[in-house]
């Protein structure tokens, strides 16, 4: 499951684990316009661990995941 909400600056997706057991804590991402963060309740730590991508980074890692094993280099066409 997941939601969708649009925020005054960025736009936040909480994927919610509700699947079998054992669950995890709730991913929140917040798409911001020159940035990506991934955010994770971490309970060993008691804190909030974040993850900050650009927005090459995002491009790289959505091709990524529809790629077999290799190294690639993403070539941004004009525009």
């Amino acid at each position: 499951m997941f939601t969708i909400e649009h925020e005054f600056d960025c736009t936040v997706i909480t994927l919610v684990d509700d699947g079998e057991t054992p669950l995890r804590e709730d991913v929140s991402i917040n798409a911001f316009e020159e940035c990506i963060t991934v955010e994770q309740y971490d309970e060993r730590t008691d804190q909030v661990q974040k993850v900050t991508l650009s927005m090459t980074q995002l491009r790289d890692l959505t091709a990524a995941l529809n790629l077999p094993e290799g190294s690639y280099r993403t070539v941004r066409r004009g525009g």
